[in-house]
């Protein structure tokens, strides 16, 4: 193995490790969303809290309305009968009952102020929640890709590219040296049956002159070459 693929497995390894050791994206977002909803809840939980105080601080603002009215109903019932200190006592309790709607007006107005900002505050996390439900699943989908390339690209390192090239060069060196001695091969056995073809011919050339030959002794009375004498 050389240096150069020594130290790529080397810092494939690292990579790996590091990876591994990662926080997971995907529950690490699921598990954001889930805080972000879990913070709504409390926040809508605020809101009706909220709500709630508000009507009940307007319930009360208009009974000590509604009192100090008729208190002071009473109050001229009193000097039309001519009782001035139960029309004084009259307007004493109204006074109270104006104060205290006053106050209760003024807390009406700060929780009035206090409702809206939650209100708003949760439309904006609601708005917000949707928004990172959208890049939640984009942001996985991502993950789940990168992971697959990942994982696909550590199979190639472990293979090996400059290996595998190397194995289909040999490879192609092997076909095209056995392509050569197939080759080679029928070539020889061309010629060794064209030249045996002409050998045959050849030799029977040879035995039809003898042939021709011996007919011509026979036909003058000769007796032929290197024939046994007839008994």
């Amino acid at each position: 193995m050389g240096l150069l693929d020594r130290i790529g497995r080397v810092i494939r390894a690292n990579l790996n490790s590091l990876v591994r050791g990662a926080e997971d994206p995907e529950k690490i977002l699921e598990q954001t969303v889930t805080e972000m909803q879990e913070d709504l809840i409390q926040l809508r939980q605020s809101v009706a809290q909220a709500i709630a105080t508000q009507k009940r601080t307007e319930r009360q603002q208009s009974q000590a309305q509604s009192m100090a009215d008729e208190w002071y109903g009473r109050a001229q019932l009193g000097l039309q009968k001519g009782q001035e200190n139960l029309a004084r006592e009259a307007l004493t309790r109204r006074k109270s009952y104006l104060e205290t709607a006053h106050t209760l007006k003024a807390q009406l107005e700060q929780q009035n102020q206090v409702v809206a900002q939650l209100k708003k505050n949760m439309r904006t996390l609601e708005g917000k929640i949707a928004e990172a439900r959208t890049k939640k699943d984009m942001y996985i989908a991502r993950a789940r890709s990168a992971e697959a390339s990942r994982k696909i690209n550590e199979m190639i390192g472990q293979v090996g590219t400059s290996g595998a090239l190397a194995a289909f060069e040999r490879m192609e060196e092997k076909v095209s040296e056995l392509e050569v001695q197939s080759e080679a091969i029928a070539e020889l056995n061309a010629s060794s049956s064209l030249e045996g073809q002409f050998t045959a011919l050849e030799a029977g050339q040879d035995i039809d002159i003898e042939l021709a030959a011996m007919k011509a002794k026979l036909l003058s009375g000769e007796e032929p070459a290197n024939l046994p004498p007839a008994e």
